[in-house]
């Protein structure tokens, strides 16, 4: 299952979960976002723009293995392919996670530009709003053009729970493209996403349910999360 923590931007938060054994790590570049990323900061100050782990350093550290087993996901809405580009460049990014209105042939004409010249093998992933069975439509024009997509499940006001809207939803996509499953999701809901038995969810996508703050997430709530999903005992 690939585990996905996003809205990331503090350099010791990152290097922290980043070890946790998590996959992907999302900085948000929406400005208006309480998460925008302009440069990854830590409590000494504020240091330069790199997408590798590995470099995110304090002085006199040596560059550590944290470099290439996690992978960088920047996530955009609506924005100028060429601000895209260049955050893919800065940040050394793995992959795109699209939350506005993109269409498909943006898509492709942004995959275009960075496969095979900037970034060989970039990965975009679209993401999907689900408050109905309706909303499962929409994957229809993305099909063929992005790799992933990341369902934000709403719960409907006609049931009485959260988990029972995403049950109901989520067994309702037919579609051939891998999903990511995302929106509200916290600390209590490990059990409930291991017993998912659709075919084409393949992981989850986690942010404010595991924050103390804007940014900055909880890692006494995150390691168990992780270690649930991961099957791993406790410490």
């Amino acid at each position: 299952m690939i585990i996905k923590v996003c809205g990331m931007r503090e350099a010791d938060n990152i290097r922290d979960v980043a070890q946790l054994g998590i996959d992907w790590l999302g900085l948000d570049f929406r400005p208006g976002s309480p998460r925008f990323v302009r440069q990854v900061s830590s409590r000494a100050g504020i240091i330069p723009d790199y997408g590798c782990f590995g470099k995110i350093l304090k002085p006199g550290e040596e560059q550590d293995a944290l470099c290439g087993k996690v992978r960088m996901c920047g996530v955009f809405a609506d924005d100028m392919p060429q601000n895209i580009i260049t955050r893919v460049v800065n940040y050394s990014l793995d992959m795109v996670q699209l939350n506005g209105s993109e269409s498909g042939v943006m898509i492709d004409n942004l995959r275009r530009t960075l496969d095979p010249d900037i970034r060989p093998g970039i990965l975009i992933v679209k993401t999907l709003p689900l408050s109905s069975e309706a909303d499962l439509a929409k994957c229809r024009e993305y099909t063929g053009h992005a790799d992933y997509f990341l369902f934000e499940v709403k719960a409907s006001a006609t049931l009485d729970s959260r988990e029972a809207a995403d049950w109901r939803l989520l067994e309702a996509y037919e579609g051939d493209v891998p999903f990511l499953l995302g929106g509200s999701i916290g600390p209590e809901d490990a059990e409930a996403i291991r017993s998912l038995s659709h075919p084409r969810f393949v992981g989850v996508d986690v942010n404010a349910g595991f924050e103390v703050g804007p940014a900055v997430k909880n890692l006494e709530t995150l390691v168990p999360f992780v270690q649930a999903l991961r099957k791993q005992p406790a410490y």
